[in-house]
């Protein structure tokens, strides 16, 4: 596994895209104090997942991005990308060749990449985890560095065995499973309040569901009732409306009858009245006879 090309833009002193070729063996890069060349170093440590500012000397993450010149104008993004040979297949993917990258803008959003795929900075530490490019580890020691692993503490000097000898990432990943154990088991505490909370609340759900089911039963028993009675109605009043079928057409036929004996008293009454006005003809006549006989009598 060996650094095969970095390409630099936006970082630090690079205003410019700037490729860089290592080829195999031992690269050196030369030149005067303040020239950058602490930067490549610094963007090699960058990309590959450091985060704390003042480790690539820089006092906020919006300080490795180029700050302009009296010529040059400011930039608004920081890029770098570091591509590795793994023929020997010491990172842990399927290719043969790795290229990570990293991107900030001075918005603060910043973009990760493993062979142009996004990806996350986790993924990127866990990557390298073990082949001794970690952060923090001794793959990349700057100057003044070795007095200060010679210099630190145990526990400081203890990280760099650990991945020099490769359990690195098994110690990683052991706090990580330890992490989850825990979160799994106040999961699991919080679980049981809740069972236990649940536990409490089941006897009262039980009394409400035995009074609703029995609110059910007696609504479905009520609704066969009303249908019953609708159904009983319907029939009592089939039997009812023939029965006042039959009277109507009783009614009728005597309607008929004291039509017709109406007809024959008005006939009869007609005939009667032609026979007073007949005879009261007659008793006129016969009045004025006898007044005028009354009169011969009393002449």
């Amino acid at each position: 596994m060996r650094f095969k090309k970095l390409e630099i833009f936006g970082f630090k002193s690079f205003a410019e895209k700037t490729t860089i070729h290592f080829e195999p063996g031992v690269t050196a890069i030369v030149g005067p104090n303040g020239s950058g060349k602490s930067n490549v170093v610094d963007s090699i440590r960058w990309v590959l997942g450091e985060h704390n500012p003042r480790d690539i000397r820089a006092q906020k993450s919006e300080d490795i991005i180029f700050n302009g010149t009296d010529k040059r104008a400011p930039l608004s993004v920081a890029e770098v990308h570091l591509t590795i040979s793994n023929e020997q297949g010491l990172i842990p993917i399927s290719f043969s060749e790795v290229t990570v990258s990293r991107k900030v803008f001075r918005s603060g959003e910043s973009q990760y990449m493993i062979n142009k795929s996004p990806c996350r900075l986790r993924d990127i530490r866990e990557l390298f985890l073990g082949t001794g490019l970690g952060g923090g580890t001794y793959a990349i020691i700057a100057q003044g560095h070795i007095d200060m692993v010679l210099s630190s503490k145990p526990d400081e000097r203890r990280i760099v065995f650990e991945e020099a000898s490769g359990i690195a990432k098994y110690l990683i990943k052991k706090r990580e499973t330890t992490r989850r154990l825990d979160e799994v088991e106040e999961h699991l505490v919080r679980i049981e309040d809740i069972t236990s909370e649940v536990r409490r609340q089941v006897k009262a759900l039980e009394r409400q569901a035995n009074k609703a089911r029995l609110y059910q039963e007696r609504w479905e028993r009520l609704k066969e009732l009303e249908l019953q009675l609708a159904i009983d109605e319907l029939k009592s009043g089939d039997v009812r409306s023939h029965e006042l079928e039959t009277q109507l057409k009783e009614l009728k036929a005597k309607q008929e009858a004291l039509e017709k004996h109406k007809a024959e008293t008005v006939n009869s009454l007609e005939v009667c009245n032609a026979a007073v006005s007949e005879a009261q003809q007659m008793v006129q006549q016969v009045r004025g006879l006898f007044v005028e006989h009354q009169n011969k009598i009393e002449q």
